[in-house]
């Protein structure tokens, strides 16, 4: 037997029986009104758990997909106002709870769920998500130590992604002024919902799109933060998208992401991590205060420093000098050696013009007549003549280099601190050797050594206060002499 159910009245009706002739014609759309009436009356509100699967994002802004488990599928819609309110983004795989209502679709006699509300199935599922995630950026190497950079150390100009009226910003901005108030470049984003993670993104790409040429100056440091939350509400940056960007980011870039128990993607890309926001801000700049005074320190040790070096080479230039000779040891043995040379020459144009003189008589009394004779004669009376002269220019030449030598010795002696003190000045020294240059490094007991022309004396300070000149003492006055009246000495007119 068939029994015909009518959906507008209830009514069934046996059609062997002949019952069919009253039963009413509805069209195709009537019965799918029915049905989805019928439907959505009997599941009002419904909590399904499920895996998703053929999961597309429309250009509209619906999210479409289906919940599927090892024996039935449910097509599912999220409409777009309700898409805006996830805290997470669906993907393949991930079991979720999605709580809606059931409702039919009239052009392809389907039924499916209109998701409101979505939440994951567990913890577990969105960290096996994140597990599986951070092993495939892993292999492609953005997790290596070698390719993050280092930080600059006092950085002009610091980026910051996050959102512009949480606590996150004032927190960094209040620590950057207490340690060393820079340049702040605030680039506003969401930091949790539906395109969270598109916009975390698009900042960094657009801080490091920034150049020379562009109005606003190019930062030299990005941080990205963010307040504590549930992994769900975190779940922006562990958004592959935002990985990435992370990675490829030219400037180097902190992550400040949640608490210090929070770890995200972004936080194993990034070139350095932060704890808090706040650390962030104590990350990027040094202490204004400590580098004062380390540069004082600095300042103070190098003038130390160099003092000593030039107390050292003052002490080395004292010691050269006592070693160094005199003037008139310098040129004793040029004077001597001149000497010498001078008394050479002469007893050898003696010797030269004596031979000469023999060969000459040699010739002469060999030659004959007599005329040869004389002329042998002359040029023997001339060969005297150029000798005389050759011994007197030889002799003037000596003289004047003798004389010059002499003129640069006395010169250089004029010169010399000796001169100085035959003059009636002396140098006065400390016992080491070191020259006092000043009376304002002695004191009472400094034991000194004055150098006069002819020696030393060795004195000490017994009083009078450094640095002051003692006043001069006026000379007694000498008395008139007396005239003398010694008349055993003058003669008498008587």
């Amino acid at each position: 037997m068939i029994w015909v159910f009518d959906p507008m009245s209830g009514d069934k009706f046996d059609n062997e029986t002949g019952g069919t002739p009253n039963l009413p014609e509805y069209s195709v759309s009537e019965i799918a009104a029915a049905v989805k009436r019928t439907v959505e009356d009997n599941f009002g509100y419904v909590r399904i758990r499920g895996e998703v699967s053929g999961f597309m994002a429309a250009r509209s802004g619906h999210l479409y997909f289906s919940l599927k488990d090892e024996r039935a599928v449910i097509d599912s819609v999220v409409w777009r106002g309700a898409a805006g309110k996830l805290r997470f983004r669906p993907e393949d795989g991930l079991e979720v709870i999605c709580t809606g209502k059931l409702s039919t679709y009239a052009p392809r006699s389907r039924y499916q769920l209109v998701v409101e509300a979505m939440e994951p199935a567990g913890v577990g599922a969105l960290m096996a998500l994140l597990e599986e995630r951070r092993k495939t950026l892993s292999a492609e190497g953005l997790f290596a130590e070698e390719r993050k950079q280092s930080l600059p150390y006092l950085p002009q100009v610091i980026g910051v992604v996050t959102s512009p009226t949480g606590a996150v910003i004032r927190d960094i901005l209040h620590r950057l002024r207490d340690r060393f108030p820079s340049r702040v470049l605030l680039w506003p984003v969401l930091v949790q919902g539906k395109g969270a993670a598109e916009q975390v993104a698009a900042a960094i790409r657009g801080f490091n799109a920034l150049d020379n040429n562009s109005r606003v100056p190019r930062p030299d440091l990005l941080i990205v933060a963010r307040g504590g939350g549930s992994i769900e509400d975190l779940w922006a940056f562990n958004e592959e998208i935002v990985a990435r960007a992370a990675a490829a980011s030219d400037i180097p870039l902190i992550s400040a992401v949640g608490h210090e128990t929070d770890t995200t993607l972004i936080d194993f890309v990034s070139d350095r991590r932060a704890p808090t926001p706040t650390a962030a801000a104590e990350i990027a700049v040094p202490v204004r205060a400590e580098l004062v005074a380390n540069n004082l320190d600095l300042d103070r040790r190098l003038g130390l420093a160099a003092q000593r070096l030039l107390a050292e080479r003052r002490r080395d230039l004292d010691g050269l000098s006592r070693g160094l000779r005199g003037p008139r040891e310098l040129l004793a043995l040029a004077r001597q050696r001149l000497d010498e040379a001078a008394e050479r020459l002469r007893r050898a144009l003696l010797t030269f013009g004596a031979e000469k003189r023999n060969s000459l008589t040699a010739i002469t009394a060999r030659l004959r007549p007599r005329l040869v004779s004389e002329s042998i004669e002359a040029d023997g009376r001339n060969l005297q003549a150029f000798e005389g002269r050759l011994l007197r220019a030889t002799q003037g030449r000596i003289n004047e280099h003798r004389l010059r030598l002499n003129g640069q010795g006395k010169l250089l002696e004029s010169l010399g601190f000796e001169r100085v003190l035959e003059r009636g000045y002396a140098m006065v020294r400390h016992r080491d050797g070191g020259v006092v240059m000043a009376a304002a490094g002695l004191g009472p007991g400094s034991p000194l050594a004055i150098h006069f022309h002819d020696g030393e004396v060795a004195v000490t300070v017994d009083d009078g206060t450094p640095g002051q000149a003692a006043k001069p003492r006026t000379p007694p006055r000498k008395a008139k002499a007396k005239a003398k009246t010694d008349k055993g000495n003058q003669g008498t007119l008587f």
